[in-house]
């Protein structure tokens, strides 16, 4: 069985019901088709882009160091990150 929602349209009469709804709420405003077009989206979708942007791997680790991070909370895989970055730091050949 699918753990996804299954969306369920309304029927045309429950569509015209909460179209009428909509008519009548004195809060409600259409914004015309033309001020539509002429939107602009706020910002960028997605993530912002990095100076250096990451690289997809598979890489195998003991599972006593990925549970140990993984303990550590959300943001896990950016702290192991930090953690091979400062050893790079402390091991960089002089």
């Amino acid at each position: 069985m699918s753990s996804k929602s299954k969306i369920v349209m309304p029927s045309p009469d429950e569509d015209a019901a909460i179209n009428r709804g909509i008519a009548a709420d004195p809060d409600t405003f259409e914004v015309p088709a033309e001020a539509f077009r002429q939107m602009k989206p706020l910002g960028s979708r997605g993530r912002p882009r990095l100076e250096s942007p990451k690289v997809l791997v598979s890489i195998r680790y003991d599972a006593d160091v990925i549970e140990r991070f993984r303990a550590t909370g959300e943001g896990w895989q950016t702290r192991m990150n930090d953690a091979l970055r400062d050893w790079l730091r402390a091991h960089q050949p002089s």
